[in-house]
């Protein structure tokens, strides 16, 4: 008897990951990948590690070495977190694996919530590890046993591309079985295969190179391709991983009679793109963010001497940026084949307006919520250090500092610190205060304060710590003394790492504290070297969560002169009247106290329960 859940995407993954056998599972929380630990940590009942490491290169080595010992590993990133662990990426290519390993890379077309889009395949051409690209949660959720199955059988670590569709999107999901045998570690010790110095790379990297054919055909005759010869089709479709379930649609509704393959592996099947092409006078391409695909068929083509007509990214009309969707793919078609644009549908009246049953959304900018402490760390800063300093800032939810105008700069995960050294070496006679999060300072800023304080930066730099890694779901960090499940441990002292790290100005301050905080950064800035404030104060939802209560603010309308300092706090509690020309609080305050320290008129005061 099958049974089917309604669940995320994610937690299809994590499913997935369970089903295969999955014994040791590692990664680093981003956007749209975090739910996949945040569940697997959740279960009550589990038989496999599952760990936040601190950034996804050590994420990535943490799997590597389980699999390298004969057991089935994950690894868990966002797409920019593979820049990260692209140094040992490219290597473990070479060394293979004993076990299994399967590298989960979620992709943001769009960038809903990352600084750049960027698509995991490329990495799968460059480094030669095989794709597996699902197109569904069911799917996603499918694809994992085999991914553990495929790694093994050929000694290789496979990368696995959902995109944001299928790692938030819901559905219902038919469950598997579990894997019930799991491997028993057993490292064997193997110089020329582990040991990467160049005599043995340059052997692996012939291996590499010769299981290449291996890889395609294995993935050629997967239940992941699947072609359709449509008969008398002139037309075919191509198209990969979740965009494949939008041209389908598009298909369908724009009534072409098309060949179609979809592609959920790479490399591509060569083979199915041959058939494809050999039954068609023109291909229409259709996937997520980079040509990938089809500049394979393209190669393809020209080796047939095959003179199909291709259409897809390169000249397009398919969009080469944000995400596809059914209307997209849908235009295409009709342009390309001279169709008209996709009909009403018949259940709709031809007079149908619209227009006048459209829901108009108001804009709905991120802002950092009510209450929140970096909000009183940036009005301090840009108080202290002047409008025209610099203000090189870091990926986290702090970055939203940029509308109070100290957010200069944000690059990378811990690309602040360096970067505010980057510009004082320049010669930049400014002032340069920058910021990054404490999970963010795990992950990369340590070594860039080091090299600020070895190479003797002028700069201060802000660890704003709220106790958490809240941008991304509150996943639990080095700094809070407990691990992924929960389980206590040691308690990182940032104050201590930065002495460590060779920090002699290091500061802590509690940023709803004003006064002190000013006093501090007064003091960061006029010294000469490397100085370190460290703001800290609980993620007001996390406090929340812990049973914090304090009392909310009201603002007193007769006392209030509309001078507009609290509303320029930029908290979304703090609301201001242009008929009356006064603020006042809403329903949001939680209580920081902040804009009443600020009222210069002691309008803002606690409400009396």
């Amino acid at each position: 008897m099958s049974t089917r859940e309604y669940m995320l995407g994610n937690v299809a993954i994590a499913r997935g990951i369970v089903e295969g056998g999955g014994q040791v599972i590692s990664g680093y929380p981003g956007t749209p990948s975090s739910e996949i630990i945040g569940t697997l940590a959740s279960m009550k009942e589990r038989d496999f590690y599952v760990e936040w490491s601190v950034n996804e290169k050590v994420a990535l080595e943490v799997a590597a070495g389980a699999a390298m010992a004969g057991v089935r590993s994950v690894v868990t990133m966002k797409h920019v977190g593979l820049n990260v662990a692209a140094d040992p990426l490219m290597t473990l290519a070479y060394t293979g694996v004993k076990g299994s390993m399967v590298i989960i890379v979620a992709d943001d077309p769009s960038c809903h919530s990352s600084q750049n889009e960027q698509d995991t395949r490329r990495y799968s051409q460059f480094s030669l590890i095989p794709c597996l690209d699902p197109c569904t949660p069911q799917e996603a959720k499918d694809m994992l046993p085999y991914a553990f199955g495929i790694s093994n059988k050929l000694q290789m670590p496979v990368i696995f591309r959902p995109t944001t569709r299928i790692s938030h999107g819901k559905s219902d999901v038919e469950l598997g079985p579990v894997t019930p045998e799991m491997p028993v570690a057993d490292f064997q010790k193997d110089l020329e295969r582990w040991v990467m110095i160049p005599k043995n790379a340059r052997v692996r990297h012939v291996h590499l190179l010769g299981i290449q054919q291996d890889i395609l055909e294995e993935l050629e005759n997967s239940p992941w391709n699947e072609l359709e010869i449509k008969e008398g089709a002139k037309v075919g479709v191509i198209a990969s991983g979740i965009a494949s379930v939008y041209a389908r649609e598009a298909v369908i509704r724009q009534d072409v009679n098309a060949s179609f393959l979809k592609i959920g592996t790479y490399p591509v099947p060569v083979n199915k793109i041959r058939t494809i092409m050999e039954n068609c006078e023109r291909l229409i391409i259709f996937e997520e963010m980079e040509p990938v695909v089809e500049e394979q068929v393209r190669l393809i083509a020209q080796e047939l001497g095959c003179a199909v007509e291709i259409i897809g990214k390169m000249q397009g009309p398919v969009p080469r940026i944000f995400e596809l969707n059914t209307d997209i793919c849908a235009d295409v078609l009709a342009e390309v084949l001279g169709l008209e644009r996709p009909v009403v549908p018949s259940e709709v009246t031809e007079d149908f307006d619209y227009n006048a049953c459209r829901l108009e959304l108001p804009m709905r900018p991120p802002v950092m919520c009510p209450g929140c402490s970096h909000r009183a760390t940036f009005h301090v800063m840009k108080k202290v250090y002047g409008k025209n300093a610099i203000f090189p800032s870091d990926i986290g939810c702090y970055t939203l500092g940029i509308q109070s105008g100290t957010v200069d700069t944000t690059l990378c995960m811990g690309g602040s610190i360096t970067v505010a050294s980057g510009i004082y070496q320049a010669g930049e006679k400014r002032p340069i205060c920058c910021s990054i999060g404490d999970s963010t300072f795990f992950h990369t800023g340590m070594n860039g304060l080091l090299n600020a304080i070895y190479n003797k930066a002028d700069i201060t730099v802000t660890i704003v710590d709220n106790r958490t890694t809240a941008m991304t779901g509150h996943q639990p960090n080095p700094g809070m003394g407990k691990m992924a499940t929960g389980e206590e441990t040691v308690e990182v002292c940032l104050e201590d790492l930065c002495r460590g790290l060779g920090a002699e100005f290091v500061e802590t301050v509690d940023p709803y504290d004003l006064e002190r905080t000013e006093e501090v950064f007064k003091r960061a800035k006029s010294y000469k070297g490397t100085s370190v404030v460290i703001t800290e104060q609980l993620c007001v939802i996390d406090a929340k969560r812990s049973g914090i209560r304090r009392r909310p603010f009201i603002i007193d309308p007769e006392a209030c002169t509309g001078c507009r300092i609290c509303v320029n706090l930029g908290c979304p509690a703090i609301e201001f009247d242009t008929k009356s020309k006064k603020a006042s609080i809403n329903a949001m305050c939680t209580g920081c106290s902040v804009c009443a320290r600020l009222c210069k008129f002691d309008a803002i005061s606690e409400v009396n329960i």
